[in-house]
């Protein structure tokens, strides 16, 4: 079925799909028409846990919800460990946002607590380090039901993706059936309502190994639910820019913010988990980071863009992006000028302080 077919069927189930949702999920209704209308509603789809650059990135995230330029609709998450959404949503409470939606996949891929997820349970003299309300992943409504509460209470060719972790959820998402939050099947739904799909996953040129040679890289977010990133390489409604391994490994976060940027608190989530991970002086690669800067400010000149063309997953997890005018994928691509801007961009961004309660920055000590 094409687009145009979509709407004209579908067109007065649109309104009924909308009105559900406000009437199913009311705080999200009140939370999304409370921010700037201007502000790209934003789902962030992570496997927080596995590494800390997502931790970064959600940090991020809240920054530029603060300057006004996002909306975060939803975090989902592809990571199966029971802390994973306890720790999200001690991370959003602590930007003031604990009313954000976190969704949950029971996938079985990397199920393991990780370094740092743990401090979504930890306790200083008896209390929450970092407090909130989502203390199991039980309670945490699956993904699959948050993505299209999001998606059916949003405006249409609106929201904007950043997926920095497996595919599960998102692939999910498209095998999705109609349902009582949406008469649209996933695949129409997304047509009808995102914009853009900014993706950490892929390789697209050769890196460096250990003696120097120039290889090809089978990427981590790929290979590990491989026929899910071929769904959302083949299947996947509208356009995707892919942020390959090459371009996070080539900025690395400078441990030096991590040291001295976060001390307006004595306890911050992002530079725990950063030191939990791999502590100071380690410059930790800001893959997850680049394809939320991108999402969010994809204008700015940060990058350079390949020529359209489409992306292809191969059995055993490898990428492949074969150009072509029609096509609809594009892959990052950067400059050694562009990578110093695209450094103080995240490094900025990261260590933001949290709005106050009064709408200022909040002081620091």
């Amino acid at each position: 079925m094409n687009l145009n077919a979509l709407k004209t069927i579908c067109w007065p189930q649109l309104s009924l799909c909308s009105a559900i949702a406000v009437i199913v999920f009311s705080p999200w209704a009140s939370m999304v028409a409370a921010q700037d209308l201007d502000a790209a509603p934003l789902i962030f789809d992570t496997d927080i846990g596995n590494d800390v650059d997502d931790v970064l990135a959600l940090g991020m995230i809240h920054s530029l919800q603060s300057r006004g330029e996002c909306r975060l609709l939803a975090v989902t998450i592809t990571k199966d460990s029971p802390m994973a959404a306890s720790f999200t949503d001690a991370v959003n409470t602590f930007y003031g946002r604990g009313e954000v939606p976190v969704g949950v996949c029971h996938s079985g891929i990397t199920t393991e607590q990780g370094k740092f997820l743990g401090l979504g349970a930890k306790r200083d003299s008896g209390k929450l380090r970092y407090p909130h309300d989502l203390l199991s992943a039980k309670d945490a409504p699956s993904a699959v039901v948050v993505l299209r509460r999001a998606l059916a209470a949003a405006e249409d060719g609106s929201v904007v993706f950043a997926q920095v972790g497996f595919s599960t959820n998102l692939a999910n998402l498209l095998d999705s059936k109609a349902d009582e939050i949406c008469p649209l099947s996933g695949v129409e739904l997304v047509a009808k309502k995102a914009r853009l799909l900014s993706i950490m996953a892929g390789a697209f040129t050769r890196n460096p190994g250990k003696n120097g040679e120039l290889r090809e890289h089978r990427e981590y977010s790929v290979i590990k639910d491989i026929s899910s990133a071929r769904k959302i390489a083949e299947k996947w409604p509208t356009t995707i820019v892919w942020s390959g391994f090459e371009i996070g490994l080539s900025v690395p976060y400078p441990h030096e913010s991590i040291e001295r940027d976060y001390g307006y608190v004595k306890h911050h989530p992002l530079a725990d988990a950063y030191r939990l991970y791999s502590p100071p002086p380690h410059d930790r690669p800001t893959w997850d980071l680049t394809s939320v800067l991108y999402a969010v400010r994809p204008d700015r000149g940060y990058f350079g863009l390949s020529k359209p063309g489409r992306v292809t997953v191969a059995d055993d997890g490898m990428t492949s992006f074969h150009a072509g005018e029609n096509a609809s994928h594009r892959h990052l691509k950067l400059t050694r000028d562009q990578r110093v801007r695209v450094s103080e961009a995240l490094v900025q961004l990261s260590s933001q302080p949290p709005l106050g309660s009064n709408g200022r920055q909040a002081k620091t000590k």
